[in-house]
C-alpha cells in the first residue's frame, strides 16, 4: 500500500472516531435521562407517583425537599424540587445479592424527581431505567430492565410524551 492511502485510511478512521464522540456526547442525556411535563401541579404530581408507587407494592422511603436542603445549607432559593424515592424490596435484594451487581446500590433507591421550571409547570425527571440497565448485563438488565423499567413508566403514564 501507498502512503497516502494509509493516510487517507487513518485520517478517515480519526474522522470517524470524532463523529461517533459528538453523537455520543449529544445523544446520551437525552437518552439516559427523561423529561415529562406534568398536567399536574407539583403536589398532585408527587401524590399520583407516591399513590401508584404505594398501589403496586412499592415503598415510598421518603419524599425530599431539596429546594429546602439548598436553602439551609447555603445555596438561596431554588425553584421547588421534590425527590421521591421508591423501593421495591424483592428487586432491591435479588440486585443486592449478587456481590458483582452491588455497585448499582448507588442508584438505589430509584428515584423520580418532580420539579417546577420557570414556565411554573410541574415536570417528571426519571433515569431511563431499562436503557441503563443493559449497560450492566446480567441480573440487573433483568430487573431494571424489566418490572423495575415498567413500573417506574406505569408510576408516571400519566404524564405527557417524553420531551
Amino acid at each position: 500500500m501507498n502512503s497516502s492511502l494509509l493516510l487517507g485510511l487513518f485520517l478517515g478512521g480519526v474522522l470517524m472516531l470524532v463523529i461517533v464522540g459528538v453523537v455520543a456526547v449529544l445523544a446520551v442525556p437525552r437518552l439516559m435521562l427523561h423529561e415529562r411535563p406534568s398536567p399536574l401541579g407539583l403536589d398532585a404530581t408527587v401524590e399520583k407517583i407516591t399513590r401508584a408507587a404505594l398501589d403496586a407494592g412499592w415503598v415510598v422511603q421518603s419524599v425530599v425537599e431539596l429546594e429546602k436542603s439548598v436553602k439551609k445549607n447555603g445555596g438561596g432559593d431554588v425553584r421547588p424540587v421534590r425527590l421521591v424515592n421508591l423501593c421495591e424490596a424483592r428487586h432491591a435484594a435479588e440486585i443486592l445479592r449478587d456481590d458483582s451487581a452491588r455497585k448499582v446500590s448507588v442508584l438505589m433507591p430509584c428515584t423520580i424527581s418532580v420539579y417546577e421550571k420557570a414556565d411554573g409547570r410541574a415536570y417528571v425527571g426519571t433515569l431511563n431505567a431499562g436503557l441503563m440497565a443493559r449497560l450492566f448485563g446480567g441480573v440487573v438488565a433483568r430487573i431494571m430492565g424489566g418490572p423495575v423499567a415498567a413500573d417506574q413508566a406505569r408510576f408516571t403514564a400519566f404524564t405527557n410524551p417524553p420531551r
